[in-house]
Formats: C-alpha cells, sequence, structure tokens
C-alpha cells in the first residue's frame, strides 16, 4: 500500500489542474482514509485455496504477526499490512474435538469488539472448494457457527466457491483466456444457485456465492493466472464500511494479469464508484472538476470482458461525469 499511496500523493502534488485548496484537502482525505484499516476474517476446509486467494487480492506472500493466545482463538492467525488485516481461520472437517475449537475462535472473533465498540470483523469470506462435491462440512460452518453470530446482517458474509477452472475435472476450461466456456459457465452458474439455496433453506441468510479461480501460487514462485478475481475484490470492497474501502483498495495486487479475466461486467469500473470520494470530500474547490480532482490520482482495476484494462492507469471516465 505505501508505494502506491505514496504515488497517488505525487499524483496530487503534481496535477496543476487541481486548486491548491483541494490539493490539500484530497491529502487529508488520504491520510485520514489510511488510517482506516477494514478486518476480514478468511475461512474455509483445507485444500480451498485461502493462500492463493489471499495472494491473489493483494499480491502479498503471507507474513504471519501474531495469533491469539486465547486457547479458543489460538487457531486464528492474524496478518497485519497497512491497508487491512486479515484472520485466517481453518474451517471444519479436522475431527470434534479440533472443529470445536475452530468454531469457538470463529464465534469468539466474529462477536469481538475494536477499541471504540464496534465489531472488529467487518466481514467473513467462506471460501468453498469447487471442485468438491462434498461441501457438507461447509454449510455446517456457515449455518451453526457463522449465521449465528451476523444475523441477518448479509452484509458481513461473502461465499466465494473457488477453483472454478477444475468444477469439472478440468474440462471446458479455456485456459487461453483463463475464464470458463459456455458449458462450464452454466455449470457454475448452476453450483452458485444450489449454494444459495441450501445456505438460504439452511439459516435464512440469502448471499449471492461467487465462482472463481486465484490460481495456483507455489511459494516464490508466480502467480498462475486467474479468474473473475476483480469481482471477488468488488464483493469486498461493497461489503466493508465506506471509509474503508480506500485503504483496503490500496492493498489491491497491482499485477495486471490477476485481473484481467472476468465475466461479463467491469468490476474495476464498480470498484471505483464504491470508493465513496463524493461523500469523503468535505468540498471540491471551484474549477477543480470531479475528472481533474480524482480520476487521475486513483488507481484502477479489473476489466470488461477479459480486456486487460489492468494496475495503476488513468482516468476511469463517465463515473466522476
Amino acid at each position: 500500500m505505501r508505494k502506491l499511496y505514496d504515488q497517488m500523493l505525487e499524483n496530487i502534488r503534481n496535477n496543476n489542474q487541481i486548486l491548491e485548496d483541494a490539493k490539500r484537502e484530497l491529502m487529508e482525505t488520504m491520510l485520514q482514509a489510511s488510517k482506516n484499516k477494514a478486518n476480514i476474517l478468511i475461512t474455509g476446509a483445507t485444500g480451498c485455496g485461502k493462500s492463493s486467494t489471499i495472494n491473489a487480492l493483494f499480491g502479498i506472500e503471507k507474513a504471519e504477526v501474531g495469533t491469539g493466545v486465547d486457547p479458543q482463538t489460538m487457531s486464528i492467525a492474524k496478518y497485519d499490512y497497512n491497508g487491512i488485516t486479515l484472520w485466517d481461520s481453518p474451517g471444519l472437517g479436522d475431527g470434534p474435538e479440533a472443529d470445536k475449537r475452530h468454531a469457538d475462535g470463529i464465534i469468539k472473533k466474529l462477536t469481538e469488539r475494536d477499541a471504540d465498540g464496534n465489531l472488529l470483523i467487518d466481514v467473513v469470506l467462506v471460501i468453498l472448494d469447487g471442485s468438491s462435491r462434498d461441501l457438507g462440512t461447509s454449510f455446517e460452518l456457515i449455518e451453526k457457527v457463522i449465521a449465528p453470530c451476523i444475523g441477518k446482517n448479509e452484509k458481513r458474509l461473502i461465499v466465494a466457491i473457488n477453483q472454478a477452472d477444475i468444477a469439472m475435472k478440468g474440462k471446458h476450461w479455456d485456459s487461453e483466456n483463463h475464464k470458463p466456456d459456455e458449458t462450464l459457465a452454466a455449470f457454475l452458474k448452476e453450483k452458485e444457485k444450489s449454494v444459495h439455496d441450501r445456505i438460504l433453506a439452511g439459516c435464512g441468510i440469502s448471499v449471492d456465492p461467487i465462482s472463481y479461480s486465484a490460481g495456483y501460487k507455489e511459494e516464490g514462485q508466480p502467480q498462475e493466472p486467474s479468474y473473475n478475481m476483480a469481482k471477488l475484490l468488488y464483493y469486498i470492497i461493497d461489503s466493508i464500511p465506506e471509509e474503508k474501502r480506500i485503504a483496503t483498495y490500496l492493498e489491491a495486487n497491482a499485477d495486471q494479469n490477476v485481473w484481467a479475466s472476468n465475466d461479463a461486467e467491469d468490476y474495476g469500473r464498480k470498484i471505483q464508484q464504491k470508493l465513496g470520494w463524493k461523500h469523503t470530500l468535505k468540498s471540491t474547490a471551484e474549477g477543480a472538476t470531479w475528472g481533474a480532482a480524482i480520476g487521475t490520482v486513483i488507481p484502477v482495476i479489473g476489466t470488461a470482458a477479459g480486456a486487460v484494462v489492468g494496475g495503476i492507469i488513468g482516468f476511469v471516465g463517465s463515473f466522476f461525469d
């Protein structure tokens, strides 16, 4: 985040289309935004691809900075970065004793409050293994552990189905464009509906699952091509409080290839619309348009229909009109 944050400040300073009082306000807003860190709890069964998902989204090798000292939370690892804190918890399926320990840890973390009395965890991301037909333990985790903690606050739950590329044993995957063909896309849509219906029936929560592929990531090696990561990031940005979105966005992976392959929507533009600059800035100096003041300093990620827009590039366009 720091490198991208510094680049944005430099862009503001050097942009002679922005009046000086607008520059000061933008820089003050950037400073404040950088202090608002999102807390994201990530859970899922062994082999679902939590590590590769984190690497794809944020371009970081996990570096553990602490775990809970309470026996109830000691299985939850904490990864602290400039703009986000990730809490990595095992899912169920490791045996009765371990499952109880994991469940107790997740419950305690989801009900924990920060120094201001607000719930610590902004959103919990449950990752399912898209190549598996047996998702019973994951549904049990959602229905018996997570749902009672979040109630009907569906914004706090994201369900993501990883390994879309091998959902049909590797068949119908367009490896050249890193996306499903029509047959696999239809299969994934049906799987998403099935997961939605099962969760709704089990605990009364309506969520729209996301099928994606984080790409295989071997330690020290480049990330394999991914699919629908911009969509997943959009869901995360949309779920966390507005004041925490910019800091989270600045942690996004700068590798344009991660965001290149998505389904039909332009999630880069949709993410931009969620960043909340118009509501964050107190005012804009006369003569400083939104396009000049904002569009040239916020990086753009994500693509439409697989066309690469990529990492840190310029103006988004009509959103700021």
